[in-house]
């Protein structure tokens, strides 16, 4: 049985019932402690991930203005969809190019189908190995954004392999609807607080202990690349 039949998408608050208020406080300190990483550290990374789906176009339109901006980006990795999702796209070059993609060199695209988030999650870890990739930042729509990130911090973690990941909240208003499900942001949220809670007991993302090591280590050891946007942002100075 796939993981997307055992836990729907759009969760009512009644499908929450079984779970504790404990469980909960987990989540959302995870939610808080994922979002509060500076994404525009992501200027300074060597690969940018698109995590494909549900129809969400802009995932790919986001990420591609900031590739083709950002030259210091050495690779673009795409992973696949599900292609059981009636808003199945294949991922070719010709549609990324038909979504502005220019830069091609350094382009990797997942070929086999994707049905779910840890099977994308493989992908990306086989692709940091093959080609010695030492950091990298992860574009996905905000509601979906904290799952995808702690689908892959296991993925990485059951492979000894540490890295920074840092998390890119597409630009996507919260009350836009989702071509797959034709649900808000809003609508989904529940159900993404749910595959947490249900994923995290069988193993399939990283748990709340796992995710404070690593942004341990990852504070500890690139405070300077988390920290850069953010000096470069002060010199420059901005204006409202």
């Amino acid at each position: 049985m796939s993981r997307s039949s055992v836990t729907p998408r759009i969760a009512r608050d009644d499908d929450l019932a079984g779970f504790t208020a404990g469980q909960f406080l987990a989540v959302t300190k995870a939610l808080t402690m994922i979002l509060a990483l500076p994404p525009s550290a992501a200027d300074h990374v060597d690969a940018l991930v698109i995590a494909s789906g549900q129809g969400e176009e802009w995932r790919f339109t986001h990420a591609i203005r900031s590739w083709e901006a950002n030259l210091d980006l050495r690779y673009l990795l795409v992973a696949n969809g599900n292609p059981t999702e009636k808003t199945y796209v294949e991922i070719t070059l010709d549609y990324l190019r038909s979504l502005g993609l220019r830069r091609i060199d350094g382009v990797h695209l997942q070929a086999e189908p994707a049905p779910n988030t840890a099977l994308q999650a493989k992908w990306i870890v086989s692709q940091v190995r093959d080609h010695g990739i030492t950091s990298l930042a992860l574009a996905v729509s905000p509601y979906h954004l904290p799952r995808a990130y702690l689908t892959l911090l296991k993925a990485f973690n059951e492979v000894g392999v540490r890295l920074p990941i840092i998390p890119v909240p597409v630009a996507v208003a919260p009350d836009r609807l989702i071509p797959e499900t034709g649900a808000t942001a809003y609508d989904l949220v529940p159900g993404e607080v749910k595959r947490m809670l249900t994923y995290t007991d069988e193993g399939w993302i990283a748990t709340l202990e796992e995710l404070q090591q690593y942004l341990q280590w990852l504070w500890s050891h690139h405070e300077p690349l988390l920290k850069a946007s953010s000096r470069r942002f002060l010199e420059h100075g901005v204006t409202a």
